[in-house]
């Protein structure tokens, strides 16, 4: 009766973890043979991997990564130019606890956006909140939330993540109040988070692709200034792939 009563406290206190280790300690008898401390040390420890574990799928369901990819499974056969050593520095997350940035630019079919989605993914294991973007929907999202009266509400969630993603940067020209938006979204978070970019096109192309120079020079600064850059060349993947 006690053993019951101690599951349905553990319960109530959504302490589901250490019921379902107790449970297994009482079915085998092999855990009798251990200490008082050794057998609290499994309660404990399973309650602290089952709330890893929940944590991790929540934050990757923030997330919202455009593809499942993980760094362990980066392919650096394929000659693209991208620096193991830099990719292995990147995946202990350190930038984003040094609150850098990092810019991945490479033509179409060189896997940019899938190593911002695995660096993403790593962000997520190590604990850190993430969110993914696509600039031109970004821009249409803050578009929308200036007109219903979100839009400061917006602007505050995308500053208190730990890595805001934003892949397709510079697809289209970034003009009106579109490049302002932009700006305060950066600006936000400029020494305080870190921000991971994709293009198509080389950073020094960048400039040219934003209407007003005063805010380009502002972007740049606040991005460029303080980030790790990693230009991929070479054969599409995709494409190889298909001739394969």
């Amino acid at each position: 009766m006690l053993i019951q009563q101690t599951r349905e406290k553990l319960f109530r206190m959504k302490l589901r973890g250490m019921a379902a280790a107790l449970d297994e300690q009482l079915a085998h008898g092999d855990f009798a043979a251990l200490s008082f401390e050794e057998r609290l040390g499994f309660l404990v420890d399973r309650e602290m991997t089952i709330r890893q574990d929940r944590s991790l799928t929540r934050k990757l369901q923030l997330a919202k990564l455009k593809v499942p990819a993980c760094v362990e499974d980066i392919d650096y056969r394929h000659p693209r130019e991208l620096d193991k050593g830099v990719m292995q520095d990147l995946a202990s997350c350190r930038w984003i606890a040094a609150k850098r940035n990092v810019i991945v630019t490479a033509a179409t079919g060189l896997g940019k956006t899938w190593l911002g989605c695995a660096l993403g993914n790593k962000a997520c294991r190590e604990g850190y909140s993430v969110i993914y973007k696509r600039v031109p929907r970004l821009l249409e999202e803050l578009a929308v939330a200036r007109a219903d009266g979100t839009y400061l509400k917006m602007l505050a969630g995308l500053a208190r993540a730990d890595l805001l993603i934003l892949d397709d940067w510079a697809l289209h020209p970034l003009e009106g109040t579109g490049q302002h938006a932009l700006l305060e979204v950066i600006d936000d978070r400029t020494g305080i988070r870190s921000t991971l970019v994709t293009s198509q096109y080389p950073v020094k192309k960048w400039h040219d692709t934003i209407g007003d120079p005063s805010v380009a020079d502002a972007l740049l600064d606040r991005l460029v200034g303080s980030s790790t850059e990693i230009a991929l060349k070479g054969e599409s993947m995709r494409r190889k792939a298909g001739k394969k």
